[in-house]
């Protein structure tokens, strides 16, 4: 079976050294050793802002919200993984979608400013499969209005744009470790954040709101990562760039064998040092990609709709049409992508799509 992504496992002495610490210590919860070593070494490795280590990667965004929108109107994309509209109305926001752009596939900042209205107070906008966003424009819109710019950069670890970590911009920025992640703690995630009283709010904000054991600075939640997830973390990262190079070896053969003529690709932002995160491509009809998906699943391969549907018809969230997100919704498929596929297993998907397309 090919699944469109596969975990990493490190090999288990590595994993098993770090659990013998956690034996030595007695400390499986969160603010252990492992916690802070795991912290120290991101922030390092990714050249980022101060960060905070979560169970997963949907509370950073539920915390963000609850700290920075205040229960106002929040700018959005109709293109993501539902948590990021799920989070928004979680939090007592309403969504506010802005379509994407037929490109790069993030938000189209050029329609972002017509959605403003008095009640908005923030921009919640994904780097769609490790895509960066305008971050310029959507930067100078939201100081602009006085807004504030979370971004979800679930698919982000280790994007670059203009040499800088993607985890440098917006108020605040979220990444998830989930498994299929290509680093990952088996479940996780983190909030990335630059202002020093910001980051303080967000980190007891994460920590039920404790200032000491008896004191509290305010309202908080449980978002802690514990000492098993940060092993797995450290075991994960010494690894990233060799599995990061492979990546891009599945990715460099998929667009030199594919047949491009009958469907097309993701534009990556210039200067944007990309991390292969998902490679999809984007049907000229939702009746091509169901072929497509049929006659791989026929030979036990599994690509994925990633993002099916487009995120304004949810029952929860519905406002006016999208066309391009609603279209490419319909059209995209994601590849199988890991750090192990082979040129056989390559082969067999490309020539299934080729010869698929060519026969229509």
């Amino acid at each position: 079976m090919i699944n469109v992504t596969k975990t990493f496992l490190p090999p288990l002495e590595e994993y098993q050294k770090y659990l013998e610490q956690i034996w030595d210590s007695k400390q499986i919860a969160n603010g252990g050793k492992l916690w802070y070593e795991l912290q120290s070494k991101l922030k390092e490795y990714l050249d980022s802002p101060d960060l905070i280590l979560t169970a997963n990667g949907t509370l950073p965004l539920q915390i963000a919200l609850k700290v920075l929108a205040g229960n106002g109107e929040v700018i959005t994309t109709p293109f993501s993984y539902v948590a990021t509209t799920a989070a928004i109305v979680w939090e007592n926001c309403k969504p506010v979608f802005v379509d994407i752009h037929p490109d790069f596939l993030t938000i189209d900042e050029t329609k972002i400013e017509a959605a403003i209205t008095e009640r908005t107070t923030a921009i919640l906008a994904t780097h769609v499969f490790g895509n960066p966003c305008n971050v310029e424009e959507i930067d100078r819109i939201a100081k602009k209005h006085g807004l504030k710019v979370i971004y979800d950069a679930a698919h982000c670890f280790g994007v670059k744009y203009k040499d800088q970590s993607i985890f440098n911009f917006g108020d605040v920025s979220t990444c998830s470790f989930h498994a299929t992640k290509i680093f990952h703690t088996g479940e996780g995630g983190a909030m990335f954040c630059k202002d020093p009283q910001l980051f303080k709010k967000l980190f007891y904000s994460h920590n039920f709101g404790h200032k000491s054991p008896t004191e509290f600075y305010g309202l908080g939640i449980n978002a802690k990562m514990n000492e098993l997830q940060a092993a797995m973390g450290l075991a994960v990262l010494p690894f990233f760039a060799k599995l990061l190079g492979k990546r891009r070896n599945v990715v460099e053969l998929y667009e030199k064998r594919l047949n491009f003529s009958r469907m097309r690709k993701i534009s990556i932002r210039d200067k944007t040092f990309w991390n292969f995160s998902y490679y999809p491509i984007i049907l000229n009809s939702e009746k091509d990609l169901q072929k497509i998906q049929r006659a791989l699943n026929d030979q036990n391969i599994f690509p994925r709709r990633y993002f099916c549907p487009s995120l304004n018809t949810l029952s929860y969230a519905h406002t006016s049409n999208m066309p391009f997100s609603e279209s490419v919704a319909k059209s995209v498929l994601c590849l199988p992508l890991a750090h192990d596929m082979d040129n056989k297993n390559i082969g067999v998907i490309v020539e299934n799509i080729n010869n698929i397309l060519l026969s229509n």
